[in-house]
């Protein structure tokens, strides 16, 4: 019997993990920026990710691009990541929208951008069994040039797959501000650090103790 590598959320509750800054100091790459909870790094041995479909049967010229767009990052993703695509948001762990995320207050005013990764730490049950999960939603703009779509993509992926922090080399996908051209590429930083977070100790993915269960 074959084995659902994505199987659908059967009951699932929130849990209260925010990220915090990590005491980390001789990590590689930009390491020692990343965000972690008390669980761990948000990461999984593999991760599931639906993409929001076109309208319609036939998708628009604007849909394409964005369709284009965002598969080349997921493409560069799953060069080094496990990743499965799926056609039911159900059993994903990530899923990515096609809206330009909401505006943010900030202290000096509101703030728009390009693209947005939302984290919620859940316990899910799949199958039967529950574990500790991070569940993202990610938005990228279709109101975008299709490098510019894709290299919001490919950095708000980063988020999704464990990367929360940002990187201050301008060549890093996971930098906020880059330089005169889109980064469309992982680095060797980018995936320098990914390898050394995947390979840290964390709760997510486990099956959880049979009293954290409801």
């Amino acid at each position: 019997m074959q084995v659902d590598p994505c199987p659908p959320v059967q009951a699932q509750q929130i849990k209260t993990d925010s990220l915090r800054a990590s005491d980390l100091t001789n990590a590689p790459g930009y390491g020692s920026r990343l965000a972690i909870s008390s669980s761990g790094f948000p990461v999984l041995p593999r991760w599931c990710v639906w993409v929001q479909p076109a309208e319609s049967a036939e998708p628009n010229r604007w849909e394409r691009r964005w369709f284009g767009a965002v598969d080349r990052a997921l493409d560069e993703w799953s060069a080094v990541l496990p990743i499965i695509r799926v056609d039911d948001p159900e059993r994903a762990h990530v899923r990515v929208e096609r809206r330009r995320p909401p505006r943010r207050r900030l202290a000096d005013g509101w703030r728009a951008s390009n693209g947005r990764s939302v984290l919620q730490v859940l316990e899910v049950q799949r199958q039967g069994v529950w574990r500790l999960e991070p569940q993202v939603t990610v938005m990228v703009s279709p109101e975008l040039r299709s490098e510019s779509q894709q290299a919001t993509a490919l950095h708000e992926l980063g988020h999704a797959f464990g990367l929360w922090a940002h990187s201050l080399v301008p060549n890093d996908a996971m930098a906020p501000v880059q330089g005169a051209s889109p980064v469309l590429k992982l680095s060797p930083r980018d995936q320098l650090t990914l390898e050394w977070m995947r390979r840290q100790p964390t709760r997510f993915g486990l099956p959880l103790p049979a009293p954290a269960r409801p």
